[in-house]
């Protein structure tokens, strides 16, 4: 059973320093980043088995905040940790203040926050990597675990979602993240591989991204996850 379907709201920060009010004790958060209409408020919301949980503004950009939601049973003393939902970046219609707003905010906040235990980013599989990501992905710590979610594998076949996998599993950006990698394709609609990046996020929360090992190793077939370490992929399946 995931502890991903106990999410709930939790606080909306704007400004890192409040995030010590939100997470006093420096508990596990997971961050969630993407380009606008890359499917981020989606993924989250099937992940927590929810409808509304996550949402994004009609107006991609206008939402610049840090919304947090805290996991785990609800009568515990404290959550296991946080979901992150970062703002999406990459909005054509944003204001050159709004970028500025999140790179200040999120671009920060996965730069220095010292609870922060992952990176989940969701890619719209029909694009791949756009620059922007490859760019967010210079600023991140190289040694911070990265879920990487090919988001909409719906609107592709079996055979050209596994090439998209494939050739991103080769990008340098990727090969050479001191780091692990776990590369997952995914559909909210008809819920390709939400069971084991639901694994994959409990672990990031109870104990370490190196038993993404072990994950990778229960689960088979084509949608499967896929983990890079260093300069070699084991695939399962």
């Amino acid at each position: 059973m995931t502890n991903l379907t106990t999410a709930r709201f939790a606080d909306t920060v704007a400004k890192l320093p409040q995030l010590n009010r939100a997470n006093p004790h420096g508990l596990p958060e997971v961050a969630f980043v993407g380009r606008s209409n890359a499917g981020k408020s989606s993924c989250i919301n099937a992940l927590c088995n929810q409808k509304r949980l996550a949402f994004s503004s009609r107006t991609p950009g206008r939402t610049q905040a840090l919304n947090l939601f805290a996991v785990g049973p609800v009568k515990q003393p404290e959550p296991l940790g946080f979901l992150v939902d970062t703002p999406g970046y990459g909005f054509a219609t944003a204001s050159p203040e709004a970028k500025r707003s999140w790179q200040s905010l999120a671009g920060d906040y996965m730069t220095r926050r010292q609870a922060l235990s992952g990176i989940v980013l969701m890619v719209d599989i029909r694009r791949g990597l756009t620059d922007l990501d490859r760019q967010l992905l210079t600023w991140i710590p190289g040694t911070l675990p990265l879920v990487l979610v090919l988001t909409k594998a719906d609107k592709l076949s079996r055979q050209q979602a596994l090439e998209v996998r494939c050739k991103l599993c080769r990008e340098s950006v990727i090969q050479n993240r001191e780091g692990p990698v776990l590369v997952q394709i995914f559909s909210a609609l008809n819920r390709t591989g939400i069971d084991p990046l639901r694994e994959a996020i409990d672990i990031l929360f109870a104990s370490s991204a190196q038993d993404w090992q072990a994950l990778v190793a229960e689960h088979h077939g084509p949608n499967a996850p896929m983990l890079v370490k260093g300069l070699g992929v084991a695939v399962a399946g």
